[in-house]
């Protein structure tokens, strides 16, 4: 550039000097001719005008040399920036989604102090555990438990006596009634629930006695498991099927495939055209219409109806009435006193694995279960005799006086308090029963150590419970504690079938049902705002009821 503008000066100096005017007249060697000054003038100013021209061009050409290494080196810069960016970019979601691997194999250990989630509509995911709602002190739950719980323990074993003494009575009427050669032969009744596990936490009082039954000779059930998989859909992932069939392996009972047929005989159970038809036992072994598979809406009726008829028989044995609890749940009972008081009980038809206690249950209710069977011929897997084993096998080796069940019955207790209130104010229902309650429960007793569970820790592991529980809201996964655990352990005999299935999330209807998510987390935030007004509340107060059941027996 400093070159260029030399040159140009060098020029226009050189035509300044060189120019004839700048000479006097009198010197001799200025053309005296005006015609020869103007043509010379000319030529110097078209020498000029290109000279000038060059410099420019070669000026241009300099600059654009020294720009363009600049604008390479952008360039490159840019690209380099980008491509930085992108690489992050995809570092970073490969670290994310290594997390997230990671974080879907080891979901067993419990992580309560660091509640999270993938849901952004949740404004909550980043906040402390529970929100940062304080539980009360220890001495205060320790004092509620032992006045506002403990006091019906006291009670609850009057009550399945007296429940159980009843239920004997109903059940061999009941048999009285049934031909053994046409009818369901109905055995001997299993206590489960909080009753027989020692955590009764609410009133009134409530027994759930599974009722096994069988079908008449020679006809058997055959059981079938869909606990997982990938051809078993979703909504039917912890249910199985009821196939009736002969104990010989013949469904329809017919002998037409084991004989010889003359030309001129013909099966009456069998068409010409068509294949195989349910004969009429089918129809009253409780089958769904056209098909080989038991019926749950048929034995909920034939249920109900056999209990009508056996309370019919012995009714005048009593001084109470006896009616149907809940009309969508057979068995649903309740005991009536003149005196105005009641005790409901819950008898649940189900049938036994033969070589397991696993369940087939035709309708649970919404405490022990939480779920809702998927069709008529689905039945729900009740591993209810499992759990009750666990915790008996578990409790041996605690500490004496363990708070593992004091946990349970505190957080069964206000889950139960705020349904009630939610209930009186028209709110809609919370998804969250005290099956899963439980289920958190036990998978905090296989991942803590016997001594985490003294008496003394029982704020600590209260409030371990409900942070477990409040991760799993906002995750919406829940595992089921059986099917598809294997840190089971051996000793409770679960089937290897349910040991190796695949994980089964209780809390999957959360996924697709946005409204009773919502509804859930809701209520289970404000049981925690209410907690410690209802634990200062109750332990102030005596339990009302002290001798409920001597004076009914007094009555009866």
């Amino acid at each position: 550039m400093a070159l260029g503008l030399f040159r140009v000066c060098l020029v226009v100096v050189t035509a300044i000097v060189n120019h004839p005017l700048l000479f006097p007249r009198e010197n001799a060697t200025v053309p005296e001719n005006d015609q020869e000054i103007i043509r010379k003038m000319q030529a110097h100013e078209e020498k000029m005008q290109l000279e000038r021209l060059r410099l420019e061009e070669e000026e241009a050409r300099t600059a654009t040399e020294k720009e363009a290494p600049e604008q390479v080196a952008e360039e490159g810069q840019q690209q380099q920036e980008t491509l930085a960016l992108n690489l992050w970019t995809t570092l970073c979601m490969i670290l994310f989604l290594i997390i997230e691997v990671w974080r879907q194999d080891h979901h067993d250990g419990p992580l309560p102090e660091c509640p999270g989630g993938d849901e952004d509509e949740l404004p909550l995911l980043g906040s402390a555990p529970l929100r940062g709602v304080t539980l009360p002190s220890q001495a205060m739950l320790g004092h509620f438990h032992e006045h506002g719980i403990r006091g019906t323990m006291a009670d609850a074993a009057r009550t399945r006596e007296f429940v159980e003494g009843f239920v004997d009575d109903l059940l061999g009427a009941l048999r009285s009634l049934c031909h053994r050669d046409t009818d369901m032969e109905v055995e001997d009744f299993i206590g489960v629930g909080s009753m027989y596990e020692n955590w009764p936490a609410d009133r009134p009082l409530l027994c759930h006695l599974l009722v096994p039954f069988t079908p008449p000779e020679p006809y058997r059930f055959h059981l079938e498991l869909c606990c997982s998989g990938r051809s078993v859909p979703l909504d039917r992932q912890g249910y199985g099927q009821v196939k009736v069939g002969r104990a010989d392996g013949d469904p329809l009972g017919c002998i037409c495939g084991k004989t010889k047929l003359g030309e001129d005989m013909l099966c009456l159970l069998h068409a010409k055209q068509s294949g195989a038809q349910p004969c009429r036992e089918m129809e009253d072994l409780l089958c769904a219409p056209e098909s080989p598979y038991l019926d749950t809406m048929r034995v909920m009726k034939w249920f109900q109806t056999a209990l009508t008829k056996a309370w019919q028989r012995i009714a005048h044995k009593f001084d109470f009435d006896l009616a149907f609890g809940q009309l969508d749940t057979p068995g649903s009972l309740k005991i009536m006193f003149r005196s105005g008081k009641a005790i409901p009980f819950n008898l649940i038809p189900v049938i036994q694995s033969d070589s397991s206690d696993l369940h087939f249950v035709s309708h649970l209710p919404r405490e022990l279960s939480g779920e809702t069977p998927a069709s008529s011929t689905d039945w729900l897997l009740s591993f209810a005799v499992y759990e009750q084993h666990f915790l008996r096998i578990t409790s041996k080796g605690l500490p004496e006086g363990a708070c593992h069940l004091s946990c349970l019955q505190i957080a069964s207790f206000l889950l139960s308090k705020q349904s009630g209130m939610e209930g009186a104010c028209g709110l809609g229902a919370s998804g969250l029963s005290t099956y899963h309650l439980k289920t958190a429960l036990m998978h905090l007793l296989l991942s803590r150590k016997a001594s985490d569970w003294k008496a003394a820790q029982l704020r600590s592991r209260l409030q371990e419970l409900l942070c477990f529980l409040e991760k799993s809201l906002l995750e919406k996964k829940l595992l089921h504690f059986f099917v598809g655990n294997r840190k089971v352990p051996e000793a409770l005999g679960l089937p290897e079938a349910v040991r190796r299935a695949e994980p089964l999330n209780l809390f999957r209807p959360f996924v697709l049902q946005r409204g009773l998510y919502r509804r859930t987390v809701d209520s289970f935030y404000k049981m925690l705002e209410n907690a410690p007004t209802l634990v200062s509340e109750y332990s102030l107060r005596v339990p009302s009821s002290q001798a409920s059941l001597s004076t009914k027996a007094v009555i009866l």
